[in-house]
């Protein structure tokens, strides 16, 4: 499995170990995986949008710096051997990869998670500060996360 986020925020930067943080253990929760297993590199892969803490702006951190994406991923993909299911995380990961396909929205392209399916799975990205978001889609936690749990428990 690959996972394509965003970019370190400010204490995955100065951990230097991706998703130490709380956005991390939500996603290991939405996805039904252990430290060991969601750390263990012969099954899942982190890749994310930008190598380095981008800094903050008014609502959060800013966007992955533009340039990461085209350089490096890739390169780190050829060394992706047998992937089954790569999670695309946050609208970054979404725009790259989906490009044209992506809908008008994060909350569309998510809500449309089987449009791209059986090679990405398009996820919102698992920060506290998107419990509004969680909020206002309930469908999210009731129909999509057994749906992903189910098809990661099949791969891994």
């Amino acid at each position: 499995m690959l996972i394509i986020g965003q970019a370190p925020g400010r204490r995955v930067h100065e951990s230097g170990i991706p998703w130490d943080d709380a956005s991390g253990k939500n996603l290991r929760d939405w996805l039904g995986l252990s430290d060991d297993i969601f750390y263990d590199e012969e099954r899942v892969a982190l890749i994310p949008m930008g190598f380095c803490y981008p800094g903050s702006g008014k609502s959060g951190d800013l966007p992955p710096r533009p340039e990461c994406a085209p350089l490096w991923h890739e390169r780190l993909l050829q060394a992706c051997e047998s992937v089954q299911l790569t999670l695309l995380i946050g609208q970054y990961a979404q725009k790259y990869y989906l490009s044209s396909n992506a809908k008008s929205n994060l909350t569309e392209t998510v809500k449309s998670y089987t449009d791209y399916l059986p090679h990405y799975f398009p996820l919102p990205h698992p920060s506290p500060r998107n419990r509004i978001w969680m909020k206002k889609n309930p469908w999210f936690e009731s129909n999509l996360m057994p749906e992903l749990k189910k098809r990661v428990r099949k791969i891994l």
